[in-house]
């Protein structure tokens, strides 16, 4: 009977809790359906830019399932400019394959498909000619990269966005459970009672959490590029002025929904709504192939700029003018989530 009656009191403690359940029922079947469409997008056609190609090959990449656009003249940013995951020449003869690297595991299919419609071309011709000779027919190709190496991995790619996301979690962990902790103590509601403004209290907690969040920022950031050797191309103030701005974000978007949970545990719950989403549009998967809908709810993602803007400078070498317009959108971010929590405030102000 004690049993019973113990079971009985956690289920109407369940069903009292509406937060609770829908953590438990709902939160699971959005983070299943937004993995299904992110895993069932349309697979992008590489595009590959050809400047003195002949017709027949050109034809023979098209059917490899290659976007090819020709080219009568190019420039040593074309790759770039022109959003092209490779360039492939050819003079006398002799071919040369510039790969954006952008991406090392596409770069790879793509090198693979260029090669193999390149040595079934040679192939094809030399055979009509000299059949045995067909047979030893070796074609080398002048392979550059705009970005890393041959020995890029996808890792090198992921984890600039790695070093963000644990920037952007704990900072947020970090900062709602804190406010969180002052609201159940009674220390924010003694606070407000006093004729201190809700501003000056934002303020305060973001630059009192901040000192730790700028601290943490940038042991990560340098235990991440001088210990585990992450690769740099840019500048190291660049990275650090990025994940400093998405901390801010972390600690903003923390302190903010922390008004809305009343023990840890429902802070807790705002993990898979809140952070795990952002995950799945920081880069890690190609948003191109994303549904348009998709491409839109990413724009609404911190982590979506922030994943932009340290893949730009550490893989790719980026300045700061060309991260920012990411840096812009963090600092709005951050703007309208001080502001909001400035108004959420508002509700703990009893006179």
């Amino acid at each position: 009977m004690r049993v019973a009656a113990l079971i009985k009191r956690i289920c109407q403690q369940m069903l009292r809790d509406k937060r609770t359940l829908a953590l438990l029922l709902v939160a699971p079947l959005l983070i299943l359906t937004l993995m299904y469409f992110l895993f069932n997008g349309s697979t992008v056609e590489p595009k590959l830019g050809v400047i003195g190609v002949d017709h027949q090959l050109v034809k023979v990449l098209k059917e490899a399932k290659i976007t090819v656009k020709s080219y009568e003249n190019v420039t040593g940013k074309t790759v770039v400019n022109d959003d092209l995951d490779g360039l492939l020449e050819q003079e006398n003869g002799q071919f040369k394959l510039t790969l954006l690297n952008d991406d090392p595991s596409a770069a790879k299919g793509l090198q693979m498909k260029v090669n193999q419609a390149i040595a079934g071309q040679s192939q094809a011709k030399l055979i009509q000619q000299n059949p045995t000779a067909a047979k030893m027919m070796h074609t080398s190709i002048d392979t550059k990269y705009v970005y890393g190496d041959k020995n890029t991995i996808f890792f090198d790619v992921l984890s600039p966005i790695l070093v963000g996301f644990f920037v952007f979690f704990f900072v947020f962990i970090i900062s709602g459970i804190g406010l969180l902790r002052e609201r159940t103590t009674g220390t924010l509601e003694r606070l407000m009672s006093t004729p201190i403004r809700r501003w000056e209290i934002v303020i305060s907690y973001l630059i009192g959490y901040g000192i730790f969040a700028v601290i943490q920022t940038i042991i990560v950031v340098l235990y991440s590029i001088n210990i585990l050797d992450i690769v740099l191309v840019g500048s190291v103030w660049n990275v650090l002025l990025t994940n400093l701005l998405l901390a801010l974000v972390a600690l903003s978007l923390g302190i903010l929904l922390s008004t809305f949970a009343a023990s840890e545990f429902q802070m807790m719950q705002f993990i898979p709504i809140a952070v795990i989403p952002q995950v799945f549009f920081a880069g890690i998967f190609p948003i191109e192939g994303m549904a348009n809908w998709l491409q839109g709810i990413a724009k609404i993602m911190p982590l979506y700029y922030a994943g932009d803007a340290l893949k730009g400078v550490m893989y790719r070498g980026a300045s700061i003018s060309d991260i920012g317009s990411d840096l812009l959108a963090l600092l709005i971010f951050a703007v309208i989530f001080v502001v909001l929590n400035i108004f959420s405030l508002k509700k703990y102000r009893k006179l």
